[in-house]
């Protein structure tokens, strides 16, 4: 079963709210003691709310944490905000990585519509002259994209024909020259015929 995807926004309840501060108050704790454990880095937590009168921290001692306050405060001013935001940043940062990946999809989306629109035509189903001017302009576009591809790959099936070629031809030259001996041509008299009686005998 699928838990409900909580929505971002300040809880009204009182009761709720207290509740859900407690458990994320938790998580963030336990979270912040394996990372500590597992990657061996510094972490520092501090918690101050209007349900506990002293704060909260990690880690627990009072040495580890005034160690990791004392670099933080040698730190400048820009390499302390270089990753700050507020919510206005944040949402709008949101916002625009969700834009990003909505006009990713919709091109995607194009593209698979103008290859159906595309082998449509090579089948018979359908025609150019079907389509308005924005379509006839995409597929015109993933036309041209799948003729560079064949000319790309027919390019590297040339490459590689011509250097297998250059190295196989001198292979078989030497091979058909150690298979097949020459033979001077001469007169009869310096030929000899070959008894295979003679050779038995001996």
């Amino acid at each position: 079963m699928t838990r409900n995807r909580v929505k971002m926004a300040y809880i009204e309840n009182e009761t709720s709210r207290k509740t859900t501060f407690r458990k994320r108050k938790g998580g963030i704790m336990k979270k912040a003691l394996e990372l500590s454990t597992l990657c061996d880095v510094p972490i520092a937590v501090f918690v101050q709310s209007e349900y506990n009168s002293v704060p909260e921290v990690f880690p627990p001692s009072r040495q580890a944490m005034g160690n990791m306050l004392v670099k933080w405060e040698k730190l400048s001013l820009v390499e302390k905000t270089k990753k700050m935001m507020n919510q206005e940043q944040f949402i709008q940062q949101r916002i625009t990585k969700a834009t990003e990946s909505c006009k990713k999809v919709a091109k995607e989306n194009k593209e698979l519509a103008m290859k159906e629109v595309m082998y449509d035509c090579l089948r018979g189903d359908n025609g150019p002259c079907n389509l308005d001017e924005d379509e006839l302009r995409d597929l015109g576009g993933v036309i041209d994209q799948y003729i560079k591809g064949l000319n790309r790959r027919i390019q590297v099936l040339m490459k590689d024909h011509a250097s297998s070629s250059t190295s196989v031809v001198p292979d078989a030259a030497a091979a058909a020259a150690v298979a097949m001996p020459t033979a001077e041509m001469g007169s009869s008299s310096n030929v000899k015929d070959f008894d295979l009686n003679q050779t038995q005998s001996e």
